[in-house]
């Protein structure tokens, strides 16, 4: 299923950083941008976090929530967050489950060899919890002008 501006965000349960129970529920009345993102501490992944880190006054100012999401484990999020000071949440989808239901676990190629791995995309979610915004071509240095237009 290919999610579509207007869809209801699918909810999911999942841990943080920390190991702290997380859902999409938690975050009604709250407009959240759900970051996919490949890997914790690679060149383009660090890049765009360190990008939302940088202009999380401006973010915040538009009444943002980020929650980065990749299949890397809590300690992975821990050493990312501390090694780069990043001051917003990142959930462990370990189980793959969030990567699936947002349509974003996809079959990708490097080097004409075929795996699978997580699409760098962002949804902005509204306050009732719908998809307002879907960027599929994320510009890593430049995100958070991409998300406030």
């Amino acid at each position: 299923m290919e999610l579509k501006i207007g869809d209801k965000a699918p909810n999911f349960s999942s841990k943080d950083q920390n190991g702290n129970p997380i859902h999409l529920s938690d975050f009604v009345g709250k407009k959240v941008v759900l970051y996919f993102y490949p890997k914790d501490d690679t060149p383009g992944c660090t890049e765009q976090a360190c990008n939302l880190r940088d202009n999380m006054d401006r973010l915040k100012a538009a009444g943002f929530t980020i929650l980065g999401v990749s299949i890397d484990d809590e300690k992975a999020h821990q050493k990312f967050i501390k090694k780069h000071e990043l001051n917003f949440t990142l959930i462990a989808d370990v189980d793959k489950s969030i990567v699936e239901s947002y349509g974003v676990w996809v079959e990708k190629s490097m080097y004409g060899k075929k795996y699978m791995g997580t699409a760098r995309t962002t949804f902005i979610i509204d306050e009732e919890g719908v998809i307002i915004d879907i960027i599929e071509k994320v510009k890593t240095k430049e995100h958070t002008d991409q998300l406030i237009k």
